[in-house]
């Protein structure tokens, strides 16, 4: 585990200047890039606390936690704003993100597609906003996937349709950089968890972002917000199978690019919309890699069996990633693969929980209330999400 200490984060030449996380498929914190192994998000107490108290059982089923390290928002000569974080102790050498990084040249590119050159509007706009700069440039106007879909072009020069990366990561990270010009000076020093990059092994990483259980509120929720949450989750598919689809991305191999869809496309889903989808996931627009099915299926039982053996837990607003690669391996030998290196040409998989903003559990910091036995909610949304995917499989 890596806490970060007394290396100046002011100094660029010391330090690592944070890519936007370019398969980040949902959620609405900013999810950074610091090196290929390693991603970072805000900190948030609570689930600092949670990963440090982490059952063993439960591990396998998480990123690994490699603790906290401080950043700060920096402004370039050319105006473009970023975020800065020390280059940890064991490495060798500073990590220094390339000016040629394709994370980096879209961030910048949007910075002045949308602000009309550098950043100065985008500082502006965050003062002069009347509601949350996340909901804000989550409006129409502000809405990057067309904007995003511009910025890539062939080697011509000419604009193609096909995207190699999801565009939610980039509307999460302009909102977050919103927010800290607007309520915070640019030398303010922000705390980040460090956290394993769960894709970081996937050339064309697959992932389904699910919104686990029928409560997304926690219990410390304002009346307000617990009404709100509970509207949507009766509105979606959070009610009847407690689970719904917050962001997915697929990789269509025919046309060599990442099919999106985002939480708005999730919540109004009806019961056979959502099994349509998790049909979607898994099909490469070629065919159904239904060598993925018999893997997928033995993690989430075995997740399942994990769940159900965590007494007073309730993940309320935690999401489970589906991960799989949409690079497909030359030779496909029948079988299943429960995770780690997949061996004789098996399909890899690999299904992990995350976010715990507002995780409660006996002996957690604060609480408000302690539950008994384990998160019935979140294992309705298993058990609902396993029998679909086995009526998948079943063919039906």
């Amino acid at each position: 585990m890596v806490v970060q200490g007394s290396v100046d984060t002011r100094d660029i030449r010391v330090g690592v200047r944070l890519e936007p996380f370019l398969h980040q498929v949902g959620g609405h914190l900013s999810v950074m890039k610091y090196d290929e192994h390693t991603v970072c998000k805000p900190l948030i107490s609570q689930e600092q606390r949670f990963y440090e108290s982490l059952p063993l059982a439960m591990k396998r089923f998480t990123p690994q936690y490699k603790g906290t390290i401080t950043v700060h928002l920096w402004r370039d000569s050319r105006g473009h704003l970023s975020l800065v974080a020390p280059a940890l102790k064991e490495n060798r050498e500073p990590f220094k993100v390339s000016p040629d990084s394709a994370a980096v040249a879209i961030w910048q590119t949007l910075q002045q597609t949308t602000s009309g050159g550098g950043s100065r509007p985008l500082a502006q706009l965050a003062h002069s906003l009347k509601e949350s700069p996340t909901k804000a440039l989550l409006r129409p106007e502000f809405h990057l996937n067309t904007q995003v879909s511009s910025l890539v072009q062939d080697s011509n020069g000419n604009q193609v349709e096909r995207r190699g990366f999801n565009p939610w990561g980039l509307h999460c990270h302009q909102a977050h950089l919103t927010r800290l010009c607007a309520e915070y000076p640019e030398d303010k020093c922000h705390r980040f968890l460090l956290l394993e990059n769960v894709v970081s092994q996937y050339t064309h990483p697959c992932i389904l972002d699910l919104k686990m259980g029928t409560r997304q509120h926690g219990d410390d929720a304002s009346e307000e917000k617990k009404a709100r949450h509970m509207r949507k989750c009766a509105q979606s598919t959070s009610a009847c199978l407690g689970v719904r689809i917050c962001g997915m991305q697929v990789y269509q191999t025919d046309k060599k690019h990442f099919l999106c869809k985002d939480k708005y496309y999730g919540r109004k889903l009806s019961v056979e919309g959502f099994r349509q989808s998790l049909y979607q996931f898994l099909h490469n627009g070629t065919r159904l890699r239904t060598e993925l099915l018999e893997p997928i299926l033995h993690q989430l039982q075995a997740l399942l069996s994990v769940i159900r053996s965590q007494s007073s837990y309730r993940f309320y607003s935690s999401s489970l990633l589906i991960i799989y690669d949409g690079q497909e391996l030359p030779e496909r030998t029948p079988g299943s693969s429960s995770g780690g290196s997949a061996p004789g040409g098996l399909a890899k998989v690999d299904i992990r929980m995350i976010d715990f903003a507002h995780t409660t559990y006996k002996g957690s910091w604060d609480e408000q209330t302690t539950y008994d036995g384990p998160d019935p909610g979140y294992i309705f949304g298993l058990e609902n999400l396993i029998g679909i995917l086995q009526d998948i499989q079943e063919g039906e």
